[in-house]
This record gives structure tokens, sequence and C-alpha cells, in this order.
């Protein structure tokens, strides 16, 4: 094999591993859920008071449970199901950033608590929710920030005692949040019972533990419509 053909074996290869950790990073962040309806709805008008809801699989099911919030506001919701912190920072850009809002609400934090994708410091959760808040402000979009909501158990991964890390990582959002001058919606506070978890049958099923009901749902709304409201009248 002379040179010049290893030298094109190796451009060969290099571009096939490049185009698989792309197609890779594609799956592993589904950058294609909402490609479709971002394109079609495009950047925000100058003064449209545009809201989206940042999150995981309890944001998504928020649009199922009760469209009506969300079509009676305008809101857009860009929740996809088993997401942890880094995905969603991953696709913070196309999904928040390229849609011009006036307003980002952050809702994140219980797939990593649940190890969805292994082991995550309390920490470093925290720091992937501030980076998504931090460039949402750097765009100048207004970042309302929402505690993780209780949960004692994740049935797809029991045996973790989720409540005291959530409170601990609350504790953090609630305190970055205080120090930059961003609104905290404190879900957790309103709907934990006594053992740490979402209260049952109130707020969620036996079955599910994780996942608001449409009562959940509700509270949840009266919690953050204001907060919104609050956002876009400053």
């Amino acid at each position: 094999m002379n040179r010049t053909t290893v030298i094109f074996a190796i451009i060969i290869v290099t571009f096939m591993a490049n185009a698989q950790e792309k197609l890779d990073i594609e799956k592993y962040v589904n950058f294609g859920k909402y490609r479709e309806e971002n394109m079609k709805i495009g950047p925000a008008q100058e003064n449209e008071p545009r809201v989206v809801f940042m999150g995981n699989s309890i944001t998504e099911a928020w649009l199922e449970k009760n469209p009506q919030f969300f079509e009676e506001n305008g809101y857009i919701n860009r929740g996809i199901s088993g997401q942890v912190t880094h995905q969603m920072l991953l696709r913070f850009r196309v999904d928040v950033i390229e849609l011009n809002p006036k307003v980002v609400v952050i809702l994140a934090g219980t797939n990593d608590i649940a190890q969805n994708s292994g082991f995550v410091a309390i920490e470093e959760i925290a720091k992937n929710i501030i980076s998504m808040a931090e460039l949402a402000d750097y765009h100048g979009i207004k970042v309302i920030i929402s505690s993780v909501l209780p949960a004692i158990d994740f049935p797809w991964n029991t045996g973790l005692d989720p409540a005291p890390k959530i409170i601990e990582l609350n504790a953090l959002l609630a305190q970055y949040a205080a120090e930059n001058r961003f609104i905290y919606v404190d879900y957790h506070s309103k709907m934990v019972d006594e053992r740490g978890g979402l209260k049952v049958p109130e707020y969620t099923s036996a079955e599910d533990l994780v996942h608001p009901n449409k009562n959940g749902y509700v509270v949840m709304e009266g919690l953050v419509k204001p907060a919104i409201d609050q956002v876009l009248n400053k």
C-alpha cells in the first residue's frame, strides 16, 4: 500500500468516525424532535411575549395533561422524556435561544438524580441548569428556574432515595436564583408530602410517583403563571 492510499484510507476512516459521532450526538440529544416545529414558528416578533418551557418528561407530559394552559397562553413546550440536564444544555440553543423568547422556564434535574445517564453529582446537575440560565440571560432572555418536584422513588430505577438529593439540589438552585435576581418557582414546597414525595393521590398516582396528574399540573400552573406575568410586565 503506497503513501497516497494510506492517507486516503485515514481520511475515509476519520470522516466515517466523525459522521458516526455526529449521528450519535443527534440521537443522544434528540435535536430532531422539535426541528420542524421550530422552523415553522421561527424567531419571535419584536414585541411578541414568547415563553418557552424547557424540561424533561414532566414538562412534555404537562402539554398532554393540560394542553389548554399552553394553548390559551401561547406558551411553547420543549420537554423531552428521559432527558438529563446535559442533554438539555446541548439542545438549549436550538430549542430555546433560536426561538428568541422573552422568557424561558427551566424545569430539570429529575432524570439526573434518577441516574438515567449514570451517577451525576448534585453540584454538576446544578451547574448544567445554571449554564442554561446564564446562556439565556446572555441572550437577553428572562429566566425562571423551577424547583425539582418531590420524589421518594423512581419506578424505572428503584432504591436511590432521591428525596434528600432533590432537597439539596433545590437549595443550590434557589440560592443561585436569589443571588442573580432570577425568579425561583418552588413547586416542591407546595406539592411535597411528609415522606418527601409527591402527594398521592392528590398530585400523582401510586404507580408513578414522579409525574403530576392533572391536579398537580394545576398547582404548578398557579405558581408559574404569576411568575411569568411578573417577568413579562417588568
